[in-house]
Protein backbone atom coordinates (compact mmCIF):
# COMPACT_ATOMS: atom_id res chain seq x y z
CA UNK A 1 0.00 0.00 0.00
CA UNK A 2 1.34 3.40 -0.99
CA UNK A 3 1.58 6.01 1.76
CA UNK A 4 2.34 9.73 1.59
CA UNK A 5 4.87 10.39 4.35
CA UNK A 6 5.18 14.15 4.76
CA UNK A 7 8.40 15.69 5.99
CA UNK A 8 8.84 15.68 9.76
CA UNK A 9 9.03 19.17 11.29
CA UNK A 10 11.89 18.07 13.56
CA UNK A 11 13.70 14.82 14.43
CA UNK A 12 11.51 12.47 16.43
CA UNK A 13 8.29 14.34 15.75
CA UNK A 14 5.24 12.27 16.72
CA UNK A 15 3.56 10.48 13.83
CA UNK A 16 -0.05 11.31 12.97
CA UNK A 17 -1.79 9.07 10.43
CA UNK A 18 -4.87 10.56 8.75
CA UNK A 19 -7.54 8.09 7.62
CA UNK A 20 -10.51 9.26 5.55
CA UNK A 21 -14.08 8.01 5.54
CA UNK A 22 -15.89 5.93 2.93
CA UNK A 23 -14.49 8.02 0.07
CA UNK A 24 -11.09 6.72 1.11
CA UNK A 25 -9.01 9.57 -0.31
CA UNK A 26 -5.98 10.97 1.45
CA UNK A 27 -6.70 14.32 -0.19
CA UNK A 28 -9.71 14.66 2.12
CA UNK A 29 -7.36 16.17 4.74
CA UNK A 30 -6.07 19.15 2.76
CA UNK A 31 -7.60 21.63 5.25
CA UNK A 32 -5.75 19.97 8.16
CA UNK A 33 -2.26 19.60 6.71
CA UNK A 34 -1.06 23.16 7.32
CA UNK A 35 -2.24 22.95 10.95
CA UNK A 36 -0.68 19.57 11.71
CA UNK A 37 2.58 19.55 9.76
CA UNK A 38 4.45 22.07 12.00
CA UNK A 39 3.94 19.75 15.00
CA UNK A 40 3.64 16.20 13.68
CA UNK A 41 5.00 13.93 11.01
CA UNK A 42 1.83 13.52 9.00
CA UNK A 43 1.07 10.42 6.95
CA UNK A 44 -1.86 10.28 4.53
CA UNK A 45 -3.02 7.46 2.29
CA UNK A 46 -5.77 6.30 -0.02
CA UNK A 47 -7.61 3.31 1.43
CA UNK A 48 -7.04 0.01 -0.33
CA UNK A 49 -9.34 -0.25 -3.33
CA UNK A 50 -9.37 3.54 -3.88
CA UNK A 51 -7.20 6.18 -5.54
CA UNK A 52 -3.54 5.24 -5.76
CA UNK A 53 -4.13 1.95 -3.95
CA UNK A 54 -6.49 0.38 -6.45
CA UNK A 55 -6.99 -3.35 -6.13
CA UNK A 56 -9.90 -5.76 -6.21
CA UNK A 57 -11.32 -6.23 -2.72
CA UNK A 58 -12.85 -9.47 -1.46
CA UNK A 59 -16.60 -9.48 -0.99
CA UNK A 60 -16.07 -10.47 2.65
CA UNK A 61 -13.81 -7.49 3.37
CA UNK A 62 -13.65 -6.59 7.07
CA UNK A 63 -12.58 -3.80 9.38
CA UNK A 64 -9.80 -6.05 10.69
CA UNK A 65 -8.41 -6.33 7.13
CA UNK A 66 -8.44 -2.54 6.78
CA UNK A 67 -6.54 -2.16 10.04
CA UNK A 68 -4.01 -4.87 9.16
CA UNK A 69 -3.29 -3.32 5.77
CA UNK A 70 -2.53 0.07 7.25
CA UNK A 71 -0.48 -1.28 10.15
CA UNK A 72 1.72 -3.40 7.91
CA UNK A 73 2.18 -0.58 5.39
CA UNK A 74 3.35 1.70 8.20
CA UNK A 75 5.69 -1.01 9.52
CA UNK A 76 7.21 -1.32 6.04
CA UNK A 77 8.06 2.39 6.32
CA UNK A 78 9.64 1.87 9.73
CA UNK A 79 6.73 3.45 11.63
CA UNK A 80 5.86 1.37 14.69
CA UNK A 81 4.31 3.98 17.03
CA UNK A 82 1.71 6.39 15.76
CA UNK A 83 -1.55 8.21 16.43
CA UNK A 84 -4.55 8.01 14.11
CA UNK A 85 -7.02 10.72 13.20
CA UNK A 86 -9.96 9.12 11.43
CA UNK A 87 -13.17 10.45 9.94
CA UNK A 88 -16.19 8.12 10.28
CA UNK A 89 -14.93 4.88 8.67
CA UNK A 90 -11.38 6.10 9.30
CA UNK A 91 -12.21 6.42 12.99
CA UNK A 92 -13.44 2.82 13.04
CA UNK A 93 -10.14 1.74 11.49
CA UNK A 94 -8.37 3.63 14.27
CA UNK A 95 -10.35 1.81 16.95
CA UNK A 96 -9.65 -1.54 15.30
CA UNK A 97 -5.94 -0.73 15.29
CA UNK A 98 -6.08 0.19 18.97
CA UNK A 99 -7.63 -3.19 19.74
CA UNK A 100 -5.40 -5.28 17.47
CA UNK A 101 -2.11 -3.40 17.91
CA UNK A 102 -2.36 -1.58 21.25
CA UNK A 103 1.43 -1.34 21.55
CA UNK A 104 1.56 0.74 18.35
CA UNK A 105 -1.24 3.24 18.91
CA UNK A 106 -0.36 6.30 20.99
CA UNK A 107 -3.68 8.15 20.63
CA UNK A 108 -6.86 8.40 18.56
CA UNK A 109 -8.91 11.25 17.16
CA UNK A 110 -12.33 10.08 15.97
CA UNK A 111 -14.52 12.43 13.94
CA UNK A 112 -18.24 11.65 13.68
CA UNK A 113 -17.71 8.05 14.76
CA UNK A 114 -19.94 5.41 16.34
CA UNK A 115 -20.05 2.17 18.32
CA UNK A 116 -22.34 0.37 15.86
CA UNK A 117 -24.37 1.52 12.90
CA UNK A 118 -27.14 3.93 13.89
CA UNK A 119 -30.57 3.43 12.21
CA UNK A 120 -30.36 6.93 10.70
CA UNK A 121 -26.96 6.15 9.21
CA UNK A 122 -28.22 2.80 7.92
CA UNK A 123 -31.19 4.52 6.25
CA UNK A 124 -28.90 7.06 4.57
CA UNK A 125 -26.63 4.35 3.21
CA UNK A 126 -29.59 2.24 2.05
CA UNK A 127 -30.90 5.23 0.11
CA UNK A 128 -27.52 5.81 -1.49
CA UNK A 129 -27.14 2.13 -2.34
CA UNK A 130 -30.48 2.25 -4.14
CA UNK A 131 -29.18 5.20 -6.15
CA UNK A 132 -25.98 3.29 -6.90
CA UNK A 133 -27.95 0.29 -8.12
CA UNK A 134 -30.25 2.32 -10.37
CA UNK A 135 -27.98 5.13 -11.51
CA UNK A 136 -24.44 3.90 -11.00
CA UNK A 137 -21.49 5.98 -9.85
CA UNK A 138 -22.93 9.22 -11.24
CA UNK A 139 -26.05 8.95 -9.06
CA UNK A 140 -24.00 7.96 -5.98
CA UNK A 141 -21.65 10.92 -6.37
CA UNK A 142 -24.40 13.40 -7.22
CA UNK A 143 -26.23 12.62 -3.97
CA UNK A 144 -23.12 12.55 -1.78
CA UNK A 145 -22.97 16.28 -0.87
CA UNK A 146 -26.47 16.09 0.62
CA UNK A 147 -25.17 13.79 3.34
CA UNK A 148 -21.85 15.56 3.94
CA UNK A 149 -22.46 19.30 4.04
CA UNK A 150 -24.80 21.88 5.67
CA UNK A 151 -27.58 23.12 3.40
CA UNK A 152 -26.43 26.75 3.40
CA UNK A 153 -22.84 25.71 2.63
CA UNK A 154 -24.09 23.63 -0.30
CA UNK A 155 -25.86 26.64 -1.75
CA UNK A 156 -22.72 28.76 -1.58
CA UNK A 157 -20.28 26.20 -2.99
CA UNK A 158 -21.81 25.06 -6.27
CA UNK A 159 -18.70 25.52 -8.49
CA UNK A 160 -16.58 23.64 -5.97
CA UNK A 161 -19.14 20.85 -5.65
CA UNK A 162 -19.43 20.46 -9.41
CA UNK A 163 -15.65 20.15 -9.69
CA UNK A 164 -15.57 17.59 -6.87
CA UNK A 165 -18.35 15.57 -8.48
CA UNK A 166 -16.52 15.47 -11.80
CA UNK A 167 -13.35 14.34 -10.01
CA UNK A 168 -15.19 11.63 -8.08
CA UNK A 169 -16.82 10.35 -11.26
CA UNK A 170 -13.44 10.21 -13.02
CA UNK A 171 -11.77 8.35 -10.16
CA UNK A 172 -14.63 6.22 -8.85
CA UNK A 173 -13.41 3.27 -6.80
CA UNK A 174 -15.76 0.85 -8.58
CA UNK A 175 -19.11 -0.50 -7.44
CA UNK A 176 -17.74 -3.84 -6.21
CA UNK A 177 -15.04 -2.18 -4.09
CA UNK A 178 -17.46 0.40 -2.73
CA UNK A 179 -19.95 -2.27 -1.71
CA UNK A 180 -17.20 -4.35 -0.09
CA UNK A 181 -15.96 -1.37 1.95
CA UNK A 182 -19.50 -0.34 2.83
CA UNK A 183 -20.23 -3.90 3.95
CA UNK A 184 -17.22 -3.84 6.27
CA UNK A 185 -18.39 -0.51 7.70
CA UNK A 186 -21.93 -1.76 8.33
CA UNK A 187 -20.79 -5.00 9.97
CA UNK A 188 -18.29 -3.37 12.33
CA UNK A 189 -19.35 -3.02 15.96
CA UNK A 190 -17.40 -1.84 18.98
CA UNK A 191 -20.27 -2.05 21.45
CA UNK A 192 -18.57 -4.79 23.46
CA UNK A 193 -14.94 -3.85 22.82
CA UNK A 194 -14.66 -0.06 23.08
CA UNK A 195 -13.99 -0.35 26.81
CA UNK A 196 -10.76 -2.19 25.99
CA UNK A 197 -9.33 0.88 24.21
CA UNK A 198 -7.22 2.52 26.90
CA UNK A 199 -5.33 5.06 24.78
CA UNK A 200 -6.45 8.70 25.05
CA UNK A 201 -9.17 9.49 22.51
CA UNK A 202 -10.39 12.86 21.27
CA UNK A 203 -13.91 12.73 19.84
CA UNK A 204 -15.13 15.53 17.58
CA UNK A 205 -18.60 15.64 16.09
CA UNK A 206 -21.04 18.14 14.59
CA UNK A 207 -24.48 18.65 16.06
CA UNK A 208 -26.05 19.11 12.60
CA UNK A 209 -24.58 15.92 11.08
CA UNK A 210 -27.37 14.28 9.04
CA UNK A 211 -25.49 11.07 8.26
CA UNK A 212 -24.15 10.23 11.72
CA UNK A 213 -26.18 11.85 14.54
CA UNK A 214 -23.97 13.61 17.07
CA UNK A 215 -25.22 11.50 19.96
CA UNK A 216 -23.38 8.53 18.40
CA UNK A 217 -20.19 10.26 19.52
CA UNK A 218 -21.73 10.83 22.95
CA UNK A 219 -22.40 7.10 23.26
CA UNK A 220 -18.88 6.33 22.14
CA UNK A 221 -17.50 8.80 24.68
CA UNK A 222 -19.38 7.03 27.47
CA UNK A 223 -17.77 3.69 26.55
CA UNK A 224 -14.18 4.79 26.00
CA UNK A 225 -12.22 4.91 29.29
CA UNK A 226 -9.97 7.87 28.36
CA UNK A 227 -11.89 10.11 26.00
CA UNK A 228 -12.84 13.74 25.60
CA UNK A 229 -15.84 14.86 23.52
CA UNK A 230 -16.04 18.13 21.57
CA UNK A 231 -19.36 18.96 19.87
CA UNK A 232 -19.25 21.51 17.07
CA UNK A 233 -22.51 23.46 16.65
CA UNK A 234 -22.26 23.53 12.85
CA UNK A 235 -20.41 21.84 10.04
CA UNK A 236 -22.34 18.61 9.28
CA UNK A 237 -20.63 15.32 8.53
CA UNK A 238 -17.61 16.85 6.78
CA UNK A 239 -17.13 19.44 9.53
CA UNK A 240 -13.34 19.40 9.13
CA UNK A 241 -13.93 20.75 5.60
CA UNK A 242 -16.87 23.11 6.08
CA UNK A 243 -15.69 24.62 9.38
CA UNK A 244 -11.99 23.89 9.14
CA UNK A 245 -10.79 26.80 11.31
CA UNK A 246 -13.02 25.79 14.22
CA UNK A 247 -12.21 22.13 13.72
CA UNK A 248 -8.45 22.67 13.52
CA UNK A 249 -8.47 24.68 16.75
CA UNK A 250 -10.35 21.90 18.54
CA UNK A 251 -8.00 19.32 17.08
CA UNK A 252 -4.76 21.07 18.07
CA UNK A 253 -6.01 22.11 21.51
CA UNK A 254 -7.33 18.63 22.19
CA UNK A 255 -4.10 16.98 21.10
CA UNK A 256 -2.06 19.30 23.29
CA UNK A 257 -4.26 18.71 26.33
CA UNK A 258 -4.89 14.98 26.05
CA UNK A 259 -1.66 13.80 24.50
CA UNK A 260 1.18 15.87 25.99
CA UNK A 261 3.63 12.98 25.67
CA UNK A 262 3.10 12.43 21.96
CA UNK A 263 6.54 13.90 21.33
CA UNK A 264 7.84 10.57 22.65
CA UNK A 265 5.75 8.58 20.16
CA UNK A 266 8.63 7.44 17.93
Amino acid sequence: MKLHVHDAPYPGAPVMVLSAGLGGSGSYWVAQLSALKPRYQVITYDHRGTGENQSELPADYTMAMMADELHHALANHGVTRYAVTGHALGGLIGMQLALNYPQSITALVIINGWLSLNPQTARCFATREQLLGSGGAAAWNHAQPLFLYPAEWLGEQQPRLEAEEALHNAHFQGEANLRARLGALKQASFTHTAGQITQPVLLICARDDLLVPWHCSQMLHECLPASRLCVMPWGAHACNVTASDTFNSLLLDGLAELFPTMSEAR
